[in-house]
């Protein structure tokens, strides 16, 4: 649905985007993930075409984003953070404005997201509160059905309550769908997405279907029979690890259950007991984060 390869963009000297390339496969649900500032605003708006790339290339539907006709953008839902709306038209007199543009328009389905919204019709949108302003974004990009729904950083402001709601009439309307939805907050997508992209001052660390990460990055504690047992170099697959005592943990990011025992005592001596725990996105994120700058420096 989406591809880059080795996109960049340079402000002055900054470069924003790194020689980013990515995947979002058809009906994937992808998270683009990463600290603020860490590019994925200006991902979205190269995919967009709001703004050009300096250098690499963008694909959407299999055109370059660059040369996207009206006719691909009504496939395209889109709700920003920072999206402006008509403020002195009611929600209604709005819906009424963009319905026209749009051949595919489901009326039924307007007023069923409106209603599990509560969005009132006949009230003006700059009386809305941030909430509800992004929900009535959310009911514009969904009522035409789109094949491609972006989402940038949309929970920024909300309350838990509308988060959840958001979320929900998400999830119901979502079916053949594929969503792109970019967040600093890893708990707000990881019970969504599918697939997971992570990127760190304009670099893609790495992207993989959230399922296989979560199975091959785990936690493991090592309790050893005395302290003087632990090892002095680890392999490169083992990161954040700390030592107390005679316990040791780090994050393996290559696990596997098959000979666990036996790879770790080939490591390290006198191993009484192994623990191994999952670890949630913001874990996995924050260690292998931690990891890469430990290297680049």
């Amino acid at each position: 649905m989406i591809e880059t390869h080795g996109l960049s963009k340079n402000y002055r000297s900054c470069g924003a985007l790194r020689a980013l390339s990515l995947k979002v496969p058809e009906g994937s649900a992808f998270a683009l993930v990463g600290a603020n500032g860490a590019g994925k605003t200006t991902v979205i708006k190269i995919l967009m075409n709001l703004i050009q790339a300096t250098s690499g290339t963008a694909r959407v539907f299999g055109v370059d984003s660059r040369q996207l006709s009206p006719q691909q953008f009504r496939r395209i839902g889109y709700v920003s953070e920072n999206q402006e709306l008509p403020g002195r038209l009611t929600v209604s007199g709005y819906l009424n404005y963009l319905r026209p543009f749009y051949p595919d328009w489901d009326v039924a389905l307007e007023r069923e997201i409106l209603q599990r919204f509560k969005l009132p019709g006949d009230r003006k949108i700059n009386e809305l509160s941030h909430g509800m302003r992004v929900k009535m974004a959310l009911t514009c990009a969904l009522s035409y059905r789109p094949k491609l729904l972006v989402l940038d950083e949309p929970f920024s402001g909300l309350d838990s309550l509308v988060r959840d709601e958001f979320m929900a009439g998400l999830a119901e309307q979502a079916g053949d769908m594929t969503v792109l939805i970019s967040s600093h907050d890893l708990s707000e997508v990881e019970g969504f997405a599918t697939d997971v992209a992570f990127v760190e001052s304009g670099r893609l660390l790495f992207q993989e279907p959230l399922e296989a990460l979560t199975d091959r990055v785990q936690q493991i504690k090592v309790t050893v029979e005395r302290q003087s047992a632990l090892p002095r170099t680890t392999p490169d697959t083992w990161i954040d690890l700390h030592e107390t005592g005679n316990v040791l943990t780090f994050v393996d990011t290559q696990f596997s259950e098959f000979d666990l025992g036996e790879r770790i005592r080939s490591q390290i001596e006198g191993v009484r007991d192994i623990e191994v725990q999952p670890m949630s996105l913001r874990a996995i994120f924050t260690s292998i984060s931690r990891a890469t700058r430990h290297v680049q420096e």
